[in-house]
Parts: structure tokens; sequence; C-alpha cells
């Protein structure tokens, strides 16, 4: 039960946006978003950490408090002609730090609460009220190993809600996820904000490819609001949210350490000016365009 306990503490932890479900303990990642029908383009530099602290030796009834830390630097390349000073939203920055707890509760059932905050913002000037955004989540688990399972499949159970102060959106998102091992080499996972299948390559398991679709976005306050021309909507934030689809290559340099490079096309895109009630002020862009997200990770 013990790495089941593990994979999931670090697995609930990561993100209380309901962004990203991840078992890694480290990542350093590269993203990049070439529109198609213009020279704009996104590129998206990320480095995130966690440490999980033992609070007891009860090996019966373990707990763990769980330190993380991420940084997002988003570089914005908007070269097309637009009606403002795009120097205002040429980059978008995100600071967080958060504190989580998870404990067992028998049964294969976990549970996990977690508490954060983060800076989102242009950053022109030093941050400031509208430049923070408070989290807090809570989850419950079911974990079960192939020893435990009558069918002698692996899978897990996700549930939980999220809730963060981003303007606009003041009400708790909810969280389903099931991964499940169907085959030797093969996994199924269904949820949001990623479901994908993923097959392993080879015997050893060193290599594995994936058919994936998955969310992804940005949001960043814009210290110095743009009053766009002809509209009464003031451009007070800067987002972008993307539903995408694609193939993934991941290679294990060692159990716990590889490199994985996904390739996809987006289905719906929109990348604008809004203000803090998410009324349009700018359409940036909203055309499908190519993605590529690369990195390299150590996870449990």
């Amino acid at each position: 039960m013990r790495h089941v306990f593990l994979g999931c503490l670090f697995g609930i932890l990561v993100s209380v946006t309901a962004t990203s479900q991840t078992t890694d303990l480290a990542r350093i990642e590269y993203l990049h978003i070439p529109f198609s029908k213009s020279d704009n383009s996104i590129n998206r530099f990320r480095v995130l950490g966690q440490l999980p602290i033992p609070l007891t030796k009860d090996k019966e009834k373990r707990k763990f408090l769980v330190i993380g830390a991420e940084y997002r630097y988003i570089d914005l390349n908007i070269e097309e002609p637009v009606p403002f000073d795009p120097s205002l939203v040429s980059s978008v920055q995100r600071i967080e730090g958060s504190i989580g707890y998870v404990t067992e509760m028998g049964n294969n059932w976990l549970f996990g609460a977690e508490m954060g905050a983060r800076i989102n913002s242009t950053l022109q000037d030093s941050p400031s009220g509208d430049d923070f955004i408070y989290e807090g989540s809570v989850y419950f688990i079911k974990d079960v190993d192939a020893e435990n399972s009558p069918s002698n499949k692996e899978y897990r159970l996700i549930l939980g809600l999220t809730y963060s102060t981003t303007p606009g959106r003041n009400y708790p998102l909810p969280l389903i996820n099931y991964h499940r091992k169907f085959r030797e080499n093969m996994t199924y996972t269904i949820g949001v904000p990623k479901s994908n299948i993923r097959y392993y390559m080879n015997a050893s398991k060193k290599d594995a490819i994936q058919a994936f679709a998955t969310l992804d976005n940005f949001f960043g306050n814009i210290q110095q609001n743009i009053q766009i021309p002809d509209t009464d909507v003031v451009a007070e934030n800067i987002s972008m949210t993307n539903v995408l689809a694609g193939i993934g290559y991941e290679h294990f340099f060692t159990k716990h350490l590889l490199y994985y490079a996904y390739f996809a096309h987006t289905l719906y895109s929109e990348f604008r000016l809004r203000d803090n009630n998410r009324e349009t002020a700018y359409i940036i862009e909203n055309d499908n365009s190519l993605y590529f997200r690369s990195g390299v990770k150590f996870k449990f």
C-alpha cells in the first residue's frame, strides 16, 4: 500500500485549479504554440517542485504534509496589428506556493486537502491586489493495486472540488478522474483536464506512446488596464483556453526520470483580453493551431 499512498499523495497536491493531475516531484517544461493564421505565437517555460514531509510514523495510517512551488513564464509574441500597445501584455508570470495534507482513511480510500496562493500578472510593476489569486481544494481518492482488486486490475478514482478567486469564477469546479491498467502494457485515463490511452512499446517499459485529449490555459492580471477603442469594456486581464487532441511520446531513463514530448492540434481556442466579469474586450486569436510541449520530469 505504501507505493499507492505516495503515488496519490503527489497526484492530488500539485494544482488546485484542476489544470493538472500529476505525480511529479520535479519538472522542467517548454511549450510552443505557433498560430496558424498569423505571426503571433506563445512560448511558456515552467518549473515545479514538491517536498513531502511525514507527520507520523504510524504505518497503518500515514499522514503527510506537502510543500509545493511552481513558476511559469509565458512569452506572448503579438506581431499582428492590434488596437492597443502589445508591450503591455508581452508576458505573463505565475508564481505559486501551496501546502497540502493527505491521510489514509482505510479500505483503499485517501483524503487530501490543499490551500495556496499565486501571483498571476503581467508584472510591469510590483505585485498588488488583483495580481494575487487564492485557492483551495479537497479530494477523495480510491486507489487499488492488482493485489487488492477482485479483477486483478489496478485503478484509481479521484473525486474532488477546487475553488479559486480567479475573477469571473465565483464557484467551485468539480474534479472527476478515473485511471485504469487494463492490460500489462496499456492504461487509460478518463477525466478533466486530461484523458488518454497509453501503450508501452517494450517489456522494459522504457518507451511509451499515447493518444490524448486535454485542456490547457493561462490567466494573467493586466496591471496597466487597457481601454480598447470603440468598446466600453476595459481590458483588465488576458487569458487563453485551449481544448486539444494529439499524440505523445515518453522515454524513461530510469523508473522515475523521463523525457516527454506532446504534439497536438487545438480543437477550440480563445486568446483574448477581458474585464473582471469575463466580458470580452478584444479577441487576439480564436483560430485553431498546432501545439508542442516537451520537458523532463522526475515523478513517483
